[in-house]
């Protein structure tokens, strides 16, 4: 500092300047919600949503005149709920799945879907189920563990049943991340029915009960006890 100041000038400077450093310095262990209010804000890009990243289906390979399609429901949240299963269902009329042949239930919450898919299943009367909630993020562990059980139950469901289902619980952070996918083109509902027929098809080819199909299964085919290769059931790819 220029030595014309004052020396308690020259002092209370250096006080400053030593208190403005250690201020810089403790924004870097500061809790991230006080650190956005010192730090300069600056742009953020994200990832698109996942509607905008859905998996394209070809429409000439969903054929579900012949699909019977399950679809349980929760009660929690019932306007998200409600939106999606709409979503679901109609794309499924779309697709060509008869009324008749789309059952309908619901729980009271997503805890409980595994259990009831596994009922569906077990009772022979769908080739695929979606499986419908949501779940939307609190103060404590219980988002965590209920998602977690909720994706390890119905996966479960699928393998030991050999019935697809559909996982069609969404996970967000808050209310509006739920509608901005439960609503509009970016309603999740449609991809989901539109992966259960896709599911229920590969289900049918896969198990011997259709005879052609563009699913990644040739013509069902098995061998019998003289070694000789017989119409029927197999997993011929």
């Amino acid at each position: 500092y220029p030595s014309s100041l004052p020396p308690l000038y020259t002092m209370a400077l250096l006080r400053l300047s030593v208190v403005a450093a250690l201020l810089q310095g403790a924004v870097a262990f500061a809790p991230s919600s006080l650190r956005r209010s010192v730090a300069p804000r600056v742009a953020k890009t994200t990832a698109p949503r996942m509607g905008a990243m859905d998996v394209k289906f070809d429409p000439s390979k969903l054929e579900g005149e012949n699909c019977r399609i399950g679809i349980i429901t929760t009660r929690w949240n019932p306007e998200i709920i409600s939106s999606l299963q709409t979503g679901c269902k109609d794309t499924l009329k779309d697709l060509g799945v008869k009324e008749e042949n789309i059952f309908e239930t619901e729980v009271p919450g997503a805890f409980e879907l595994p259990l009831a898919a596994r009922f569906l299943a077990l009772s022979g009367t769908v080739d695929a189920i979606v499986c419908v909630g949501c779940l939307i993020k609190g103060d404590t562990q219980h988002f965590e563990y209920i998602s977690q059980a909720t994706s390890s139950g119905l996966m479960s469901v699928g393998i030991q049943t050999s019935t697809p289902v559909v996982y069609g619980v969404l996970n967000v952070n808050t209310e509006q991340q739920a509608l901005d996918r439960a609503t509009g083109p970016d309603n999740h509902g449609i991809s989901w029915a539109q992966t259960a027929v896709e599911m229920a098809l590969l289900r049918s080819a896969a198990l011997g009960m259709s005879k052609k199909t563009g699913m990644g299964f040739s013509d069902a085919a098995k061998l019998g006890g003289d070694g000789e290769k017989k119409e029927g059931g197999g997993f011929g790819f």
